[in-house]
Order: C-alpha cells, then structure tokens, then sequence
C-alpha cells in the first residue's frame, strides 16, 4: 500500500469513528484528493461528495465563492481556499470540507505567486476554518501529489480534534 493510500485509509477509518462525512472542493489537485479517497473500498459511507472547480466561474457557480474575493485576491489565495471550505458545507450535508487552490505549473505564477504555492483549508461545521499555505517543490505532479498530501493531513488534524 502507498504512503497517500495509507493516509487516505487512516482518515476514512478517523472519520467513520467519529461519524464524520467528507465534502472534498478541489482546484489543482482535479479530483485526485476524491481519487485517493474512493480508490478504497468502502469509501461512500465517509465520502458525500466532490467538488471539481477548475475554473474560477465554476468555484462562484458551484460553492459560492464570491466572483469579486476571486478577482481581488485572485483564486490562488487563502480567502479563496476558506471561502471554498465553507462553500462545500454550505451545499452538502457534509460534516467535513477539505479545499485546495494552487499554481501545480509549469505555467501560472504571478509576482508574489510561485508555481508550487498551494493554499488548503478545512472546514468543520461550527468551528474555525483551518488553512495552510504552501509552496511545494517539484514539476507539476509532484505539485499536485503534495497538495493531495497535505489536504489530507489537514483532514486528519480537523477530524481528530475533540468534541461535536
């Protein structure tokens, strides 16, 4: 079993012993947080749903990302990663959301904005969004299988935390 299979087995178990559902809104990663998920046998009964939002119109259309936080602060951006986090439980049923925006490259980076540099953010209902930034070496896979990498932590952290 891989290192990522083996984090993605340890937060399914996390989740179904604490009764958590997962609402996953991915960017750069394009659905390979779900994948790792789902590639597990027995997934549905923690996974509810995924959100692709490739697009910036599709993070306004689909989670309700405000069209005006993106072209202020521009997609790759923690208001945006947040924003995303609550917009996957806003419209699921979804316990949990784990969001990820990010420049995997080899093109797209911006002054102050390095291919590589990754914002990730999880939602609870009823606690604080959690983010992380991060710029992540390596071509554009590896980008993107470190941003899988740290979403998932990023689950784990928030689903162990104590309490409803």
């Amino acid at each position: 079993m891989s290192e990522q299979a083996a984090l993605a087995a340890e937060i399914l178990d996390l989740c179904r012993k604490t009764r958590l559902t997962l609402a996953i809104a991915e960017s750069c990663t394009g659905g390979l947080i779900a994948a790792a998920l789902t590639d597990i046998a027995g997934s549905s009964d923690v996974v509810e749903r995924g959100f692709v939002t490739y697009a910036d119109q599709a993070k306004t259309d689909l989670l309700g990302v405000p069209a005006a936080l993106i072209k202020t602060q521009g997609a790759v951006s923690e208001p945006v990663a947040r924003a995303m986090a609550a917009g996957a439980l806003e419209r699921s049923p979804a316990d949990v959301a784990v969001a990820v925006t990010g420049i995997a490259g080899p093109g797209g980076a911006t002054p102050g904005k390095p291919v590589g540099l990754v914002h990730l953010a999880a939602a609870r209902r009823g606690r604080k969004v959690l983010h992380e930034r991060h710029v992540f070496a390596g071509d554009r896979a590896q980008v993107r299988l470190s941003a899988v990498a740290g979403a998932l932590n990023l689950v784990r952290r928030l689903a162990a935390q104590e309490g409803p």
